[in-house]
């Protein structure tokens, strides 16, 4: 229920009913995700730079994080939050300047495309990666 003022001093009452809408949820996501992003990339550069050396970083070093399904989930986690993060932040750059909804529209199943197609194809090498042939 909002309040509102009317001019005479008079209160008024009304329902205010609101729809759920798209760039609420992006919104939403765009605050939530950076939460995500942040947790996940400052541990992964804790883990990656800090705590090993940055000598240490090679196939190998991977390969044997990579037998863990742990690790792989992270990584996958860390994949998806940034690529739809990043997108969903052009997307909101593109929005400003591109007017035509038309137009916006086909840039929009686009990048949903894009972002779906990144996502399956990565997570399909990350979660395929034969850690054996790299481990000596």
């Amino acid at each position: 229920m909002a309040t509102i003022t009317g001019q005479s001093g008079n209160l008024t009452r009304r329902s205010i009913t609101f729809r759920g809408n798209f760039e609420r949820y992006a919104y939403t996501f765009m605050r939530m995700s950076g939460i995500a992003l942040l947790i996940l990339a400052v541990g992964h550069m804790l883990i990656q730079h800090v705590l090993n050396s940055t000598a240490n970083l090679t196939i190998q070093f991977v390969a044997v994080q990579w037998k863990s399904w742990g690790w792989k989930a992270y990584d996958m986690l860390l994949l998806a939050f940034a690529i739809s993060h990043g997108i969903n932040g052009l997307r909101n750059v593109l929005e400003d300047y591109i007017h035509n909804r038309a137009t916006m529209a086909w840039i929009n199943r686009f990048l949903v495309v894009f972002v779906i197609a990144t996502i399956a194809w990565a997570g399909y090498a990350i979660a395929n990666f034969d850690a054996t042939r790299f481990i000596n």
